[in-house]
């Protein structure tokens, strides 16, 4: 069994200074986390970001993503993340997902093309793209020809973000890392049953499950408040939304999707929603809930700190977490 493995991925807060970013990238290189994913939602270009980081002290591995597929094409990824390492010099990993109707089809004005089938087909590109391959290949959404990466190929690990059944079986067709976003325990555990079940069907190794989990040591009203108005824009999301009926939010997610203000919504988000899927409390209870996640199938728990005009790295959280894990036994 692979050793359990602690990460940060940047938060980017809605009310929060989107360039807090840079600390909380500096406090998880300091406190000696496994690697810094970044992603993008509305702010920084992901490879941007990621290429200002690497040029920081330090040297903690990067992941980029996850990327929605209906807006970047595989070779657009994969030039960008041979970018980022060629210019920092340090590991970049890739992750790619399908992402929202918001993001893809109002943000970007693209459509949401089979997006099961998408993400496999990028996957398999990306997969050639990322070894430095020439990769041909003609798929039902997706095709690239021709084209082999100029700088030298990152050798990146492939992840993918999924819940849903189509897309956990693809990720465990075609990844090296599955990562699972605002889910509990308990949907970790049936999401690695899935995942375990159809790679040993494929007769390949099951790929290691990561899991976003939204966190505050003893939070302050100030940043449980940032996380519920973070929540709102994923309630009404295909997938997302189901996974919180799941976990017990149903009449939330109704009224997500009834077309509410998010004023509306935002103020039947109580504590309770983001407390079911992260780690929230004082120091015993966050290491309890952390443990919950190891012992449901979590390989790998990629801390999203919340932040404060007090704490606007999320240091506190950040250095409890990895010293409560640490102290931990070893599933």
């Amino acid at each position: 069994m692979n050793e359990p493995s602690l990460s940060v991925s940047l938060p980017y807060w809605q009310d929060r200074d989107p360039l807090e970013a840079l600390a909380v990238a500096d406090a998880a290189d300091k406190l000696g986390y496994h690697q810094l994913w970044v992603g993008e939602m509305a702010t920084f270009d992901a490879f941007a970001l990621a290429s200002a980081i690497g040029n920081r002290a330090g040297g903690i591995p990067l992941c980029l993503g996850p990327f929605a597929v209906d807006v970047r094409t595989p070779a657009t990824i994969a030039i960008g993340s041979a970018s980022v390492a060629a210019l920092t010099g340090r590991q970049v990993d890739v992750a790619i997902g399908t992402s929202s109707t918001v993001l893809v089809e109002q943000w970007h004005g693209r459509q949401r093309r089979n997006p099961a089938r998408h993400l496999e087909e990028s996957a398999l590109i990306l997969r050639g793209l990322l070894a430095g391959e020439k990769v041909d290949f003609t798929g039902r959404v997706e095709s690239t020809r021709g084209y082999r990466l100029r700088l030298d190929a990152p050798r990146s690990t492939l992840t993918i973000a999924a819940f849903g059944a189509r897309a956990l079986a693809c990720a465990a067709k075609t990844a090296d890392r599955v990562v699972l976003n605002l889910v509990t325990p308990a949907q970790v555990r049936r999401c690695v049953e899935v995942i375990r079940n159809v790679a040993e069907h494929e007769n390949r190794p099951a790929p290691k499950v990561a899991v976003w989990v939204t966190a505050a040591v003893d939070p302050e009203p100030e940043m449980t408040a940032t996380v519920r108005r973070g929540i709102v824009g994923y309630l009404a999301a295909p997938g997302y939304g189901e996974m919180f009926v799941e976990a017990g939010f149903g009449a939330i997610v109704d009224l997500a999707r009834s077309g509410a203000h998010p004023r509306e919504i935002l103020a039947a988000v109580t504590d309770e929603l983001p407390y079911s899927v992260g780690l929230f409390g004082d120091e015993p209870a966050v290491a309890a809930r952390l443990a919950e996640y190891r012992a449901a199938g979590a390989d790998e728990v990629v801390v999203v700190p919340a932040t404060s005009a007090a704490d606007p790295a999320g240091f506190r959280t950040l250095e409890t977490i990895v010293r409560v894990d640490h102290e931990q036994p070893t599933p």
